[in-house]
């Protein structure tokens, strides 16, 4: 016992020896301080890369979040009930009409206004581009790749905000980049609903219309077959439909869905097919249901969705470089001021 309590206070004696009572404060090399001092969960969105070129503008601060105006501006609400705001919403200069020599609708020149200056789509993005950090500008060359106007949505008489919001994520995160709504009813008061779009209306090319006559009768000269969503005989399943074609879907009220007027006005009635009790789902669900198998039967027909050519996605680009906040605009305009005074260079 004796040899076995003197082992036991040796064992201690010599842990006690190891361990530090007064330990020293551990630093990280500071290499790695640097790399964990920016929380990894932290809004990487709100850091900016400032960079130099040609086109840097020294008297313009960098990109900066909006306003709480500019936001408030730009909720669903608010964008369907002033018309002007809407027109706000897009910046470069969109054509009147069809394009006679083209096969397909595109409603943007290669013209920016400034003034009473302009700017082409490159130089809107040799002006603005440099400012966006690298992660930002990618995902914007990655969304136009994937961006068409052959397929546009259009809402009919919708009463709840929100579902108009939910229709716009939908379409936005489909590819779809025309939405158009019809006599949205803005007699009562609804609820903030930029939760429920996302801001997804900031990137949508957004019409809006009194009638569906009005609208249809636009539609019908770009190009569009319209295919109203309908529960009745004379339907046509969205299965069988080819959607390569340039197609306006039109989903309807939540209560009485579809309006007479449209029903008569469109090509045809389309549906989707329902294996249960109920015959209808909710109208923003429809829209996305419908949506969604568009852009897969384009996809398997065409090889993709996106389909804008060299010269069209390089002016979708510049489109959503100026919508990316009020600092773009100011880079555009300064860029386009210094061209003004820019000393003609005489060809040899």
């Amino acid at each position: 016992m004796i040899a076995c309590n003197t082992l036991i206070r040796a064992h201690l004696s010599n842990l006690h020896c190891k361990l530090d009572l007064n330990p020293k404060p551990f630093f990280f090399p500071l290499s790695l301080r640097l790399l964990t001092s920016v929380p990894l969960c932290n809004r990487i969105s709100s850091c900016r890369i400032r960079t130099r070129s040609f086109s840097a503008i020294p008297e313009v601060a960098p990109l900066e979040d909006e306003s709480p105006e500019d936001l408030a501006k730009d909720t669903v609400e608010h964008l369907l009930t002033h018309q002007d705001d809407v027109a706000r919403l897009m910046k470069m200069e969109r054509r009147s009409g069809m394009d006679i020599h083209s096969k397909r609708w595109f409603p943007y020149l290669d013209r920016f206004k400034c003034g009473s200056e302009s700017l082409s789509s490159r130089e809107v993005i040799e002006a603005v581009a440099p400012v966006l950090m690298e992660e930002r500008k990618e995902r914007l060359k990655r969304v136009v790749r994937n961006r068409s106007y052959s397929v546009c949505l259009v809402v009919e008489g919708l009463c709840d905000f929100g579902n108009v919001s939910a229709t716009f994520r939908s379409a936005d995160a489909l590819g779809l980049q025309s939405v158009h709504v019809v006599s949205c009813d803005s007699s009562k008061r609804y609820r903030e609903n930029r939760h429920v779009s996302m801001g997804a209306e900031k990137w949508l090319d957004i019409e809006l219309w009194n009638s569906p006559k009005e609208c249809f009768k636009v539609l019908k000269s770009r190009g569009y077959r319209i295919a109203t969503t309908h529960v009745g005989m004379d339907v046509v399943s969205i299965y069988d439909m080819d959607w390569s074609r340039p197609t306006a879907i039109v989903v309807g009220n939540e209560n009485r869905g579809i309006s007479d007027e449209a029903l008569e006005l469109s090509d045809l009635h389309c549906s989707i097919p329902m294996k249960g009790m109920v015959d209808s789902f909710n109208v923003s669900v429809a829209a996305g249901i419908v949506m969604h198998h568009a852009v897969c039967d384009r996809t398997m027909r065409l090889g993709c969705h996106g389909d804008l050519n060299e010269a069209e996605s390089q002016i979708l680009l510049a489109e959503f470089l100026l919508r990316h906040n009020n600092s773009s605009i100011s880079i555009a305009k300064e860029y386009a001021n210094r061209k003004a005074h820019m000393p003609l260079i005489p060809r040899l």
